[in-house]
């Protein structure tokens, strides 16, 4: 049997000098042109303020890791998780066939209501997150 190696450490990224990876020094290497050029066209006041803005959101784009993840892949889940339905609800439907299945053999079937949505308040929530955080030694008024 053929043995293999197996990488390690797949998802560290390969350093250029010191602590700075690649993909860190490109964001801070475009957002230096860009505060550079900013420099150079407009007054003192305006580029104060956009090198608050822009070195300062350049550089929680390039260090700041959040649950393990880059901040732009963190962006990115949350405008995917706001922009799909957070509540996925199974409702089985017919199709073409089984209707005309249905109507050739006249049997009569029963039309059932949708179920009704609970909804659950931020309190109810914040306990149930609070019971499994504590594993169980939280107690709910």
């Amino acid at each position: 049997m053929n043995q293999f190696t197996v990488p390690q450490f797949i998802d560290v990224e390969d350093k250029i000098f010191g602590p700075v990876t690649t993909r860190q020094f490109i964001i801070l290497l475009v957002a230096g042109l860009v505060l550079f050029i900013t420099f150079k066209l407009v007054d003192t006041t305006l580029f104060i303020f956009a090198l608050a803005v822009i070195g300062g959101f350049s550089l929680v784009l390039a260090f700041v890791k959040i649950n393990g993840q880059v901040f732009h892949y963190f962006v990115l889940n949350i405008f995917q998780t706001l922009r799909r339905p957070s509540r996925r609800v199974w409702n089985k439907g017919y199709s073409d066939k089984e209707i005309k299945t249905i109507m050739r053999e006249n049997k009569v079937l029963p039309i059932e209501a949708p179920p009704e949505i609970k909804h659950i308040s931020y309190n109810r929530i914040r306990d149930l997150t609070l019971l499994v955080n504590t594993g169980g030694y939280y107690k709910a008024e």
